[in-house]
């Protein structure tokens, strides 16, 4: 058993236990060297919490390779979030062990993980039992393509909650709320809200978070982690302004 000390290096404790807002940037292991390191350029210069490294489809590149070059490049802590068993690497500094709680896709609520579980105990590798609840984004995504399972209506905040619930009694550690990429809106406030007032564990956001504004609301909301990625893609310039909504939002934190 992990003593108290050992639990603090952890990042679960470290990081996502802290008790202040954090910014994720997701990289598709898919992408080129060049656009990978372009990316972590741009999380060093703006001091990114966390880099998220996973895709829907990996069809040219790798995840063992991209995290070598990450981790050649970077000392922001590396979290696989992974598409498939496929993209598992002993590169990483921690694995979001997820489990597709808002599907009925048994493959992705326990049957890939039963086929993973040896190389993941082998690897050592931190791993957080994350509940991943698909929402809908207001388009089709990749994700919900590549799952074979339909998310959970946007306005559908009960159902949301009570998977969330669900989640944390079966053990998660996170509960990863997301709108898919490239999502044409974010998961509504009103669903955070009620999801955050329901559990006592982190609370991850994604999909469809592509200006400081909405940032800012889903904070206020309750989001612990707000994970971005392809507004940054697209202009990589508006990291800063979404780095700045996260400090500000960290200081009226430490000021009350």
């Amino acid at each position: 058993m992990n003593t108290k000390k050992e639990m603090d290096k952890q990042l679960y404790y470290s990081l996502f236990r802290a008790k202040k807002k954090m910014l994720a940037v997701v990289i598709d292991p898919d992408s080129k060297d060049e656009e990978i390191l372009k990316m972590v350029e741009g999380c060093n210069t703006n001091s990114i919490d966390l880099i998220l490294l996973g895709g829907s489809l990996v069809t040219e590149g790798s995840a063992d390779s991209a995290a070598r070059i990450i981790k050649e490049n970077s000392s922001i802590p590396v979290v696989l979030f992974p598409g498939s068993e496929i993209q598992l690497t002993k590169k990483a500094d921690a694995l979001l062990l997820l489990s597709l709680i808002s599907g009925r896709n048994p493959e992705l609520l326990i049957g890939k993980h039963v086929v993973s579980a040896p190389y993941i105990k082998r690897s050592g590798m931190e791993t957080i039992p994350t509940g991943y609840v698909l929402i809908d984004g207001g388009r089709p995504t990749s994700v919900t393509y590549m799952s074979n399972t339909f998310p959970i209506p946007a306005d559908k905040a009960d159902i949301a909650m009570a998977t969330a619930i669900a989640g944390e009694l079966l053990g998660m550690k996170l509960i990863f709320m997301d709108a898919g990429s490239g999502a044409l809106k974010h998961v509504s406030t009103k669903m955070i809200q009620k999801v955050n007032k329901a559990i006592d564990i982190p609370i991850i956001i994604g999909g469809g978070i592509n200006n400081p504004q909405d940032l800012e609301n889903v904070y206020l909301a309750g989001a612990d982690v707000v994970v971005i990625g392809t507004s940054v893609e697209k202009d990589n310039s508006i990291l800063k302004r979404m780095v700045d909504v996260r400090d500000k939002m960290n200081s009226a934190v430490t000021v009350s």
